[in-house]
């Protein structure tokens, strides 16, 4: 009897490699545990943010659960921040096709952002305010996180290892190399602000206008060189997790990136931004609105982010890397480095012919099913004789396809064309 208890015991053992893997499967499988803090500091009322954490890619689907996050930091009144804050995440899922699996919604996130992003310029700008915003708008899908933005606002991710990655980048022009070229290109003039005698004081500001931003939602006033477009990142955590700080330029004229999380390593989400605003408010005062936003994306079990030990931190290394990123640059190389981001996407051109895509297998499949064509910018249906190439006659792009969709619909094609400096700013076409 007893030796007929142990024949079906050794029955039920399972090899430690495929316990191994199947421990490996059920981690990655696990939903992180979303918690984040909020902290803010208003001088001209005119930073905005928002934080929606009930998003569901399948509505009615909790298991399709995912988080938004932005900071809007606005200029010259506050219409574009609001507007953009109750428009900009419908304009982005609209652009996303239904049906799509959770992997491929990923896929198509980023460049649903690009077309939601200049959706939400367009229209705001057919108001005829002269308002506009920066926008740093982050999504986090389970360990998936990609960051869209515009202007000066930032993201940065702390990672449990002390390593601090920047997710954006600054469209200033008086650090931007490559902002200043494409303006000077497109028809802008970049200078500094010229007083009595001659002398030039302040930052470098593009003209007409004296906007210091080369990328913005709105601004209608200063000229289309001034593009909506947003640099656009997509990374994956490892399951040690990490921390994002989304901060309006109120805490970045003050605070380095390393330095904000330095300042709220190992304190709670609750307390973390409210130490960054004190930190940034401490060393210059309250010169502008100042906000903060921290996320912190842990293990399930987990209720405090800590950093893993060295051995850890070789082990995550080894099998996250095992997959190729399947982006470039000199950035990958930097996350490589850290042993747990995976860099699944950068791109960061301002023209719409590089950024919407040519070879978008889904998209392909949508035209030839539907009978129609969409607008890859406002995604109204248009048939096949109205629908004009986003890479018909574009002047900065190597590319030159015009046969090729996406497409876009008249209204939006002008809006690419004034963006691309193919006309004077401010003539609209007929």
């Amino acid at each position: 009897m007893a030796s007929s208890d142990g024949r079906r015991q050794h029955q039920k053992l399972v090899p430690l490699a495929a316990l191994i893997s199947r421990e490996v499967h059920n981690e990655k499988m696990k939903k992180p545990t979303i918690r984040f803090g909020f902290a803010a500091m208003s001088k001209k009322g005119e930073d905005y943010y928002l934080i929606k954490t009930d998003c569901q890619r399948v509505p009615g689907d909790p298991s399709s659960k995912f988080s938004v996050f932005a900071v809007l930091d606005g200029h010259n009144g506050n219409a574009a921040a609001i507007y953009t804050k109750e428009n900009l995440l419908n304009h982005v899922l609209g652009a996303i096709p239904k049906g799509l699996e959770r992997d491929e919604w990923l896929q198509a996130l980023p460049r649903a952002l690009v077309a939601g992003f200049v959706k939400t310029d367009k229209e705001f700008q057919s108001r005829g305010e002269t308002s506009g915003t920066t926008v740093t708008f982050v999504i986090v899908d389970g360990w998936t996180i990609t960051a869209a933005s515009v202007g000066d606002s930032r993201c940065i991710l702390d990672s449990p290892s002390g390593s601090v990655v920047t997710l954006t980048v600054d469209h200033r022009l008086e650090e931007n190399i490559e902002e200043r070229e494409r303006v000077t290109a497109s028809g802008g003039e970049v200078g500094r602000l010229s007083i009595a005698g001659g002398a030039e004081i302040g930052p470098l500001r593009c003209w007409p206008g004296g906007l210091c931003l080369s990328r913005s939602i709105g601004d209608m006033d200063v000229g289309e060189f001034i593009v909506p477009v947003p640099y656009v990142k997509q990374v994956k955590l490892s399951n040690a997790g990490g921390r994002l700080i989304i901060a309006s330029d109120g805490i970045w004229d003050t605070l380095s990136s390393d330095e904000a999380a330095k300042s709220c390593r190992g304190l709670p989400t609750e307390l973390a931004p409210k130490i960054v605003v004190k930190d940034a408010l401490r060393l210059r005062g309250l010169k502008d609105d100042a906000t903060c936003i921290v996320v912190d994306i842990t293990p399930p079990e987990n209720t405090v982010l800590s950093s893993p030990s060295p051995e850890k931190c070789s082990i995550l290394k080894a099998l996250l890397f095992r997959r190729k990123s399947h982006s470039s640059g000199n950035l990958s190389k930097k996350l490589s480095t850290i042993g747990i981001v995976e860099e699944l996407f950068e791109e960061g051109s301002a023209m719409l012919s590089e950024r919407l895509g040519s070879s978008d297998t889904e998209f392909g499949m949508r035209q030839k099913t539907s009978g129609i064509f969409t607008c890859a910018i406002c995604q109204v249906d248009l048939a096949p004789s109205e629908g004009i190439s986003v890479h018909a006659g574009g002047i900065f792009s190597t590319s030159a396809k015009p046969w090729q969709g996406p497409f876009l619909c008249a209204d939006c094609r002008d809006k690419k064309d004034a963006m691309e400096g193919k006309r004077p700013s401010g003539i609209k076409a007929s």
